[in-house]
């Protein structure tokens, strides 16, 4: 059974740093890509980050960049998602989710497997 299970998210001030993790199984992770999306209350998922291991590549989302980073461990079958420098406006529930295709180039949010998301609140 494939399953993306999320963590990491939670309430923190305006300038705080969040990492959160997205543990994979059941599926052979090392070739897999791998996005996070969000979606902020009464607005639509927004595309935030892509990442793949061969070549290793990423890629972010023009508001991402500089303080987002994405990484994955491929030991741990896990991929993370740094936040820096957070904004009120990073408000949203993030969810990872496993891209159909084989290039993160490619990917911009697409999935065929999403996990159930982890909450990130930022307080000014």
């Amino acid at each position: 059974e494939v399953q993306l299970v999320e963590s990491g998210g939670g309430q923190v001030q305006a300038g705080g740093s969040l990492r959160l993790s997205c543990v994979a199984s059941g599926f052979d992770f090392h070739y897999a890509v791998f996005s996070w999306v969000r979606q902020a209350p009464g607005k639509e998922v927004e595309w935030v980050s892509s990442i793949q291991s061969y070549p290793t590549a990423r890629y972010y989302a023009d508001f991402a960049k500089g303080r987002f980073t994405i990484s994955r461990d491929n030991v741990e079958n896990t991929v993370y998602l740094q936040i820096n420098d957070l904004k009120t406006d990073d408000t949203a529930m993030y969810f990872c989710a496993r891209c159909p295709g084989a290039y993160a180039s490619a990917c911009r949010g697409e999935s065929d497997y999403r996990g159930q998301g982890t909450q990130v609140i930022v307080s000014s």
